[in-house]
Parts: structure tokens; sequence; C-alpha cells
């Protein structure tokens, strides 16, 4: 009998990118279908564009309406939101994201990646009456939450606490600049892949692809990597958990097909 684990769902991030035309795409494929093709070659999309402004209601409908049973969005959320100097001044902001019509997703709603600047310094307060701010459901649906933080000063073990405390998973970043944190501190994992290079097949090197791989299913049977850095002196092991990782920011050419190779590798 197997063991039981998590489902675990790689993907990208958005669906327009013009070099996917060649690298992804079917030539010919029209820009309304590509979210239709994507969908159905990968498990997750992190979609970025919520980020920068918001959207109406009938186009999350029309998204959810386009892809398959199972396939998930993850929604980075506005930088109204985060870059802020008091993050307790958010309130406004976040119930705006939130009301946007983010709920006609319905069950292909993901986690909500909440991305800071790299400028912003972790003060224990200032984060705390953040992360008060972040409700468990909206309109009925479950919300899952993730940080993804970079600067330096995260990388304390109050901050992880913090994060246990409120439920929120941090994100574990693979990035040459900005910090790792690979603590387990909410019900789910939250991986973002950003070393690629488009002279990478499959993005990252196979070796590194492979690596990775057996991280995700670590975490998705409720263990931890051996090899990753702790910031809050414990594992977080326990029950299995969902787990997402994306191929983004570098390599971006071969984001798609890494994230295909990875996929094959867990699955």
């Amino acid at each position: 009998m197997m063991a039981a684990k998590g489902k675990i769902r790689i993907g990208i991030g958005g669906w327009t990118f013009d070099p996917w035309n060649e690298s992804f795409y079917p030539e010919k494929l029209p820009k309304t279908r590509q979210l239709e093709y994507a969908s159905e070659k990968l498990k997750v999309i992190e979609v970025n564009g919520t980020y920068y402004s918001s959207q109406k209601p009938a186009t999350f409908a029309k998204w959810a309406a386009s892809v398959p049973d199972g396939f998930i969005f993850s929604l980075k959320a506005s930088r109204f939101c985060t870059n802020r100097k008091k993050l307790a001044e958010a309130e406004g902001s976040v119930d705006k994201f939130l009301g946007q019509g983010i709920t006609e997703l319905g069950d292909r709603l993901g986690p909500i990646l909440w991305q800071f600047m790299p400028t912003k310094r972790f003060e224990a307060d200032d984060f705390e009456d953040f992360l008060k701010l972040l409700p468990a459901e909206r309109d009925g649906l479950k919300l899952q939450h993730a940080l993804e933080v970079r600067h330096d000063s995260f990388l304390d073990p109050e901050f992880v606490a913090l994060a246990r405390k409120y439920g929120a998973t941090i994100v574990c970043a693979d990035h040459p600049e900005y910090p790792m944190i690979a603590d387990v501190t909410g019900h789910f994992v939250y991986t973002r892949l950003q070393k690629g290079d488009d002279a990478n097949a499959h993005c990252y090197p196979d070796k590194d692809v492979k690596d990775w791989a057996g991280k995700l299913a670590s975490w998705a049977s409720g263990g931890a990597p051996q090899d990753l850095p702790l910031i809050g002196g414990e594992a977080g092991a326990g029950k299995p958990r969902d787990v997402y990782a994306f191929f983004i920011t570098n390599g971006k050419v071969r984001a798609p097909a890494g994230a295909q190779f990875m996929q094959a590798l867990v699955d």
C-alpha cells in the first residue's frame, strides 16, 4: 500500500509570453485558446497580472470556464496591499483585492501570493498586523495565503513562528539573490524556482529538476527535504500536504518544458 501524499502541481507564471508561441504553443494557435491549451498541459498557473491591476468578476468566471476540472490558478495579490511602509494600513487594499471577483474562480482558486518588495524589512509587530488582515474565507470559499519575502531580515525564527500562528505558508524561493526559507508553516507548500536558464531544455539542468522533484515529493508525503535551510529549528513535518511549484523568472522560455518534465517525474 502506497503512503498517502498530497497533490503536487507544477506550473508557470501566466500564459501569454511571445517566445512561447514557438517553444510551447502549437503553430497558429489563436491567443484566445492559449489558456485552454496551457491548462491541458499543466496543473497550475500563477497569475501575475492581478499584481498590477484589478480584473472584473466576468474575467475570473471566463478563466474558470476555460480550464478543466482540477486545474488551479494562483493569484498574485495587488502591489497596493504589500508595498507599504506600514502594513496595518493595507486593510482597504486587501479587501478591494479579495472583493474584485476572485471567488468566481470557485474550486479553481488556489493560493494567493502576497509578494513583498526586496526593501521590505521584517518588523514583527508590523508583519503581524498584516497577517491579521488575511481572512480564512471569502464568500464561503476557503482562502490559502502564501508569503514571499525578499529581505534577509526575514531569516528570523520569529517570522516563522508568526506565519505558523496565522496558518500562512512562507514561499520557498530558489532565487540567486533573495533568501530561501524552507520551513513548512501552512497546510500547503509553495515553491518558486527562479534560477532557470533558456539554455537548459527544461529550464533548470535535468539533475536539478530531478533533485527538486524529490523535494516536492518529500513535502507532499508530510516530510521535509534534508538539504534545505530551516530558520525555525524544526522541519514542520506532519500530515500529507499539497505542494505547488513554479518555474518562473529566469529561463522563462523553457519554463513550460521544465514544468511538464518535473510533473511527469512526480506523477
